[in-house]
């Protein structure tokens, strides 16, 4: 297994790498859902339970899941195309709201009357996460509202570079919209765009003969049936996964030590994390997968673009609650590092 080293000519390609992102078309597909974080400081122990008590100081709410990711592709300059379902409820409206604000397309989004749009509620006291409360539905999209994606994804279809599928198991991901959106594929005439997964354990049968999955290690352990403890077994998990999905690379995320790109050709990589601090993980998977398949796309090669996704991931752990990198943020920590 090699290890990723910069020399400092290699990090000035790599930031002027990051302006080539403004020329890329993707389209994010998958689980739309809101990020809520309520602030506060604990200083006292419930008399009523043995549970902090959250003196509550504010309360904030950021795009989540795969409105993240394109929230993310468009920080970094480029022009992406959200497609998935939202609940015909508040938080949807405030979902599709923010995208118009944010100046982001909101025409791949449908609506379904039936269901309840994803919000994912964390307390955050003293800037560590305490817990977490889901309200959503994790039923698969009803069959009619994969027609209407499949022929948004369509009708954008010729003009993508890139496809991301970000896959939160919230149902929109399933097997009629993957066999459609392979369908799009084999029947394209021109160049294929980069296919990149974000995937969910319970569906790496979707996955197949695509460019990139980036499970964190976790998940690719469950994919594989045995615990990511050591080097020995994560390079049997990334094999295996290249092997058995066919797929053309595999990035295992691994949290404060990096991460490891898994070609076909049976090269290994280790890339160490150029974070500083980890204060929180939420939202470093959205980035990753962003990064690492605009540089795809935009011409890098494997190891390239897994550097660059490692260099924005890292600025995202630095901080708390969901974020996105802005490109002048990438340039400069690829830059000056």
């Amino acid at each position: 297994m090699s290890q990723s080293k910069e020399p400092e000519n290699n990090r000035k390609y790599l930031g002027d790498c990051v302006d080539g992102f403004a020329d890329v078309t993707v389209m994010v597909i998958g689980d739309v859902i809101m990020d809520q974080y309520i602030w506060g400081n604990v200083s006292r122990i419930s008399p009523e339970a043995p549970v902090p008590v959250v003196d509550v100081g504010r309360e904030t709410k950021m795009l989540g899941g795969s409105a993240n990711v394109i929230h993310n592709m468009a920080m970094l300059g480029a022009r992406p195309y959200l497609c998935g379902v939202v609940g015909d409820d508040p938080t949807g409206e405030e979902i599709i709201e923010r995208l118009r604000t944010a100046g982001l397309a909101t025409d791949g989004l449908v609506i379904e009357s039936q269901r309840r749009t994803s919000i994912k509620t964390r307390v955050v006291a003293h800037g560590q996460q305490i817990v977490r409360f889901d309200r959503e539905d994790r039923i698969p999209v009803n069959s009619e509202s994969i027609r209407n994606l499949l022929q948004f994804i369509g009708q954008k279809f010729d003009a993508l570079d890139a496809i991301v599928v970000s896959d939160y198991g919230k149902g929109v991901i399933s097997d009629p919209l993957m066999k459609g959106l392979r369908k799009l594929v084999k029947s394209s005439l021109g160049e294929s765009a980069v296919i990149a997964v974000d995937p969910k354990t319970d569906n790496f049968q979707y996955y197949k003969e695509v460019d990139v999955i980036t499970p964190n290690h976790h998940e690719a352990g469950a994919f594989c049936g045995f615990d990511i403890i050591d080097k020995d077994t994560l390079v049997r998990a990334g094999r295996k996964m290249v092997a058995e999905l066919n797929c053309r690379s595999v990035l295992i995320t691994q949290g404060k030590d990096g991460m490891t790109l898994f070609e076909n050709g049976g090269e290994i990589t280790h890339i160490p994390t150029v974070a500083k601090e980890v204060f929180d993980v939420t939202g470093a998977g959205d980035t990753v997968i962003s990064t690492f398949s605009l540089g795809l796309a935009s011409g890098l090669d494997l190891k390239s673009s897994a550097v660059l996704s490692n260099y924005a991931a890292g600025i995202v752990v630095g901080q708390v609650g969901t974020s996105a990198v802005s490109a002048v943020q990438l340039k400069q920590a690829v830059e000056n590092r």
